[in-house]
């Protein structure tokens, strides 16, 4: 979804005058920091933080999950999906920067406010699911920590998403944050240690053993949520829009890489460790257990780490782009840039969505369950975003240049894939 840009001043929480209105870029963006010559691990650019950022607890969970439930038989899916995030991220850069604008504002001025209000419910909705899920992530991770109940933990992680927002500055203490989903790039140390047999392994990636059942065709659409999470492909377009952000294309490749090689990681830990016949049931210390080839029985505490990391890097990304997608669509002024006293219902807004989140995390639902479950929504709500995307970008109108034809074929795969899947699914759940 789109983010508010945050102000580029250190010393100032709101930015100047000509800040107003503007959007937040995605959580730390090194390269929007001032340039320096020596080496810093900021310059390696946003690519590694946007692709470590995209795997949030939900992502790492549904990957847990497909490994768990069946083994290296979902490691295409993964594969299948690089072409499509190097195609989408490609083209939703190329909007923002011909533009100047975000997806919805295009969608509102080009198709009707009616269409641009149905597409931001839809990223509301999964926005909001994958918040209240990654609220159940963070807290639950909490209680791993310290052995108390999660319960104890959810209005703590929920006002500080908020404070954040509200009051401080969120680019800066993100920062820091991403630092602690660091550990969970030893999925990539704990993929090592399992020694899967190289033939074996492309055997199953080449000629995978598909299963002809509800829970086979489940896991795709999950898998293709988590790595094409509506809100990262539509911040692509926000965060371009921006026309003194120099666009480096291998930002993409750097994030899609990241992304690619942490998912098959958690998949191959996983499956060597995990075996369930209900993985969506299995609880968060269970799923810690994959990192066990590399931590051993600190395979929870690690694993805990990296869950609050990278999840309190998302949701205040999460919850922003929410609420600044709903003001997008019906044209509010909107922007962390903003003051709140300037843009009232706006505010408003990021305050609800934090308090419903919160509150829907006091049911009694299995947090491996709840993120699991945000992920096969977020697959499903995905195909209205990619059909907009493949319109407003071959449109001679909006763009001054339009998509090339493997462009099209990938994005129309995505959204075939994804469709495809999904009425699967509904076959076998339904009969």
């Amino acid at each position: 979804m789109n983010s508010p840009k945050f102000p580029e001043k250190k010393n100032r929480r709101r930015g100047s005058p000509a800040d107003r209105g503007r959007v937040v870029k995605f959580p730390a963006a090194a390269a929007e920091a001032p340039v320096k010559r020596e080496w810093s691990l900021w310059r390696l650019g946003p690519g590694v933080v946007t692709g470590s950022a995209n795997l949030d607890p939900s992502a790492v969970v549904t990957a847990t999950i497909a490994g768990a439930a069946f083994a290296h038989s979902l490691l295409w899916v993964v594969i299948l999906v690089v072409p499509f995030l190097l195609a989408i991220f490609s083209v939703t850069s190329r909007i923002g920067t011909e533009t100047g604008l975000g997806l919805l504002d295009l969608v509102r001025e080009h198709y009707g406010r009616g269409f641009a209000v149905a597409g931001a419910a839809l990223t509301i909705l999964t926005n909001f699911a994958v918040v209240t899920a990654d609220i159940m992530a963070v807290s639950d991770a909490l209680s791993i920590l310290t052995g108390l109940s999660r319960m104890f933990f959810i209005v703590a992680t929920a006002f500080f998403v908020w404070y954040i927002l509200v009051f401080q500055d969120y680019q800066k203490i993100t920062r820091a944050l991403v630092l602690f989903s660091l550990p969970l790039y030893l999925y990539v140390a704990a993929a090592i240690f399992t020694h899967p047999h190289t033939s074996t392994l492309l055997h199953d990636i080449f000629m995978p053993r598909m299963q002809a059942s509800s829970e086979y065709a489940e896991n795709i659409v999950a898998l293709f949520g988590s790595f094409l999470t509506p809100y990262i492909i539509i911040w692509q377009t926000s965060s371009r829009s921006d026309p003194n952000h120099e666009h480096h294309g291998a930002d993409s490749i750097i994030s899609t890489a990241v992304t690619f090689v942490l998912a098959c990681s958690i998949i191959m830990a996983a499956s060597a460790v995990l075996h369930f016949d209900h993985a969506p049931e299995m609880t968060t210390r269970q799923a810690a257990e994959a990192l066990r080839p590399a931590v051993g029985d600190w395979g929870p505490l690690v694993f805990a780490i990296g869950i609050i990391g990278s999840g309190m890097v998302a949701l205040p990304v999460l919850t922003a782009s929410m609420c600044f997608d709903l003001a997008q669509a019906v044209g509010w002024k909107a922007g962390l840039s903003e003051k709140p006293w300037e843009a009232k219902r706006f505010y408003v807004l990021i305050s609800a969505a934090v308090f419903l989140a919160a509150g829907a995390n006091f049911l009694r639902i299995n947090p491996v369950t709840a993120l699991y479950w945000s992920m096969v929504l977020a697959g499903v709500l995905l195909i209205p975003t990619l059909i907009f995307i493949l319109l407003i970008s071959n449109d001679r109108r909006i763009m001054r240049t339009v998509n090339t034809r493997w462009q099209n074929f990938w994005l129309g795969a995505a959204a075939g894939g994804t469709a495809g899947a999904g009425l699967i699914y509904m076959r076998y759940a339904l009969f």
